[in-house]
């Protein structure tokens, strides 16, 4: 196909079941990480109710165990699982991996963390972006060759309109020059999932396996904005009375992930970033939607693979 823009009938007030309506998931595995909460329980909510085999990967076991036995009684569906992920944590997702057999149809790289105060991992890593990039990049990448066996295996990366608040800082990504910001950091990270999806979409199209990313729009309330009340000056987009992003419930927030899992209208789209069900067009400044060049091109993508690989490599 061409690269002209990908639309739907769907749009920014649709749920996750108005998307996934029809569809029969009998056979498939999912994995959505963050499972346990927000609109990652909502996203496997939906997945479950097309009777999908779904593995939340969180690193709340005790939350993921109430969401689960929710989905169950409202699905009917009792094929779901949970499993320990902590993405902050490579040995965590070394050995998620490892415990891991056979095919993954879908894998919805959902969980993540924003403008946490300065937080580092053991390896010095700064935390949302060895979360929220890395750890994602870890986990998909070991999962290479489950999706491969799946044949037409689709990956979902959830970034965010926050990816309009800046591109990767390649010489210092980890603020040890720089003084920490939380929403640049945030920022950074989300461009890093989209960047990410454009490359895997390249290096992976010969397995077989669609990789696109997605703004989920605003959704409040959720784990996700846990640490906006101790950050100073957050982004206007962030001001309730904001309207430049789609304001959601969290079943509105998960529909555009489901979307890109199972629709058959993006069977072969990879590589793309959509917002409210459709591919988004390119960012307008003063505008805080669409997506930003930087987060689609090629040689940012091509190099951020290759620090991914080369801090993975030192990571033991």
């Amino acid at each position: 196909m061409g690269n002209s823009r990908v639309t739907t009938p769907f749009g920014a007030q649709s749920t996750a079941s108005e998307v996934i309506a029809g569809l029969d998931l009998t056979g498939y595995r999912v994995i959505v990480t963050g499972g346990g909460s927000g609109i990652g329980t909502e996203t496997a909510r939906a997945l479950a109710g097309a009777n999908a085999e779904v593995t939340l990967a969180v690193r709340n076991i005790e939350a993921a165990k109430v969401a689960a036995e929710d989905i169950v009684g409202d699905t009917g569906n009792n094929k779901i699982h949970i499993a320990p992920l902590d993405l902050a944590d490579q040995a965590s997702i070394v050995a998620f991996v490892a415990d891991w057999h056979g095919p993954v149809h879908i894998l919805v790289d959902n969980a993540g963390i924003m403008a946490t105060p300065e937080l580092r991992t053991p390896q010095g890593w700064e935390m949302q972006f060895a979360t929220n990039h890395l750890g994602h990049f870890a986990l998909t990448s070991g999962l290479r060759d489950s999706l491969a066996a799946a044949g037409n295996a689709r990956v979902v990366v959830v970034s965010s309109v926050g990816h309009l608040n800046g591109q990767i800082v390649f010489d210092d990504i980890h603020f040890q020059r720089r003084p920490y910001d939380p929403w640049e950091a945030y920022g950074q990270s989300k461009t890093a999932n989209i960047l990410f999806a454009v490359e895997a979409a390249e290096r992976w199209a010969a397995d077989g396996i669609t990789v696109n990313a997605l703004n989920p729009g605003r959704i409040p309330a959720t784990n996700l904005s846990r640490h906006i009340g101790e950050v100073q000056s957050a982004p206007a987009s962030f001001e309730p009375n904001s309207t430049a992003v789609s304001w959601k419930t969290p079943v509105q927030g998960a529909a555009t992930s489901v979307l890109l899992a199972t629709s058959p209208l993006l069977a072969g789209v990879s590589g793309r970033y959509f917002e409210d069900c459709n591919e988004a067009a390119p960012h307008q400044p003063g505008i805080r939607r669409g997506v930003a060049a930087y987060a689609l091109d090629p040689g940012n993508a091509a190099r951020l693979w290759q620090v991914s690989l080369d801090a993975l490599a030192g990571r033991r």
